[in-house]
């Protein structure tokens, strides 16, 4: 029916621009709330005057965003130097002597670090591994490879790898794969991401044909 046609169709051309609406409106919101925490902090410390002026900046939408990016921005200039790398470690020491804390921040701090660095192979890579058996392929991302006890186990040659699942890949698997039975893709990381977000129906723009050994 014309009509089903193009309720569809319709849908089709309105449902990417709402969920990434939705997406940044979360992200506002969840941003404003962070900011609207903290001001409810300083208002507790500051006199009765400073209060009435920080109360209007809870009702500024948006505000909370570029307040956090000016912050990011502002710290990564700082710790580009040496006084600001030194304050840096000095924070790093102080919130890894805090008990129960600096489990959470030490395990999360080596995360980031190693996901972000400009100098290693962190989700650098695509690539297609046999998962979940022998024979079947799926996408996955290079994380580093094995070290200290495991590596130990396994040898030198393997790939440390992340299997994200469809459509959410935020949620995945990590494998630890020979180097042997993975295929390097020549995709960038986002055309990789879109293609397992889409469930393999938007396909790279230039495909370069790879027959899996």
């Amino acid at each position: 029916m014309p009509i089903k046609k193009y309720l569809l169709t319709g849908l089709l051309v309105w449902l990417p621009l709402a969920i990434t609406l939705w997406v940044l409106l979360w992200l506002v919101g969840l941003l404003d709330a962070i900011f609207g925490g903290f001001l409810t902090g300083l208002a507790a410390l500051t006199p009765d005057s400073a209060s009435v002026i920080l109360e209007p900046l809870r009702h500024i939408p948006g505000l909370g965003v570029v307040l956090v990016f000016s912050g990011l921005l502002v710290t990564g200039a700082l710790v580009t130097n040496v006084a600001g790398r030194w304050w840096l470690a000095q924070w790093d020491r102080l919130f890894t002597h805090i008990p129960v804390f600096k489990s959470i921040y030490n395990s999360v701090k080596k995360v980031s670090d190693t996901l972000f660095s400009s100098n290693g192979n962190a989700f650098r890579t695509a690539m297609l591994v046999q998962y979940p058996r022998a024979g079947v392929w799926t996408i996955a991302f290079q994380t580093g490879t094995p070290s200290g006890e495991v590596a130990g186990h396994l040898g030198p040659d393997f790939v440390s790898v992340y299997v994200p699942t469809t459509p959410n890949p935020t949620s995945g698997f990590f494998l630890m794969v020979p180097r042997a039975e993975i295929v390097e893709l020549n995709m960038s990381v986002d055309e990789a991401l879109t293609y397992v977000i889409s469930m393999g129906s938007v396909a790279p723009s230039v495909a370069l044909a790879i027959s899996p050994k």
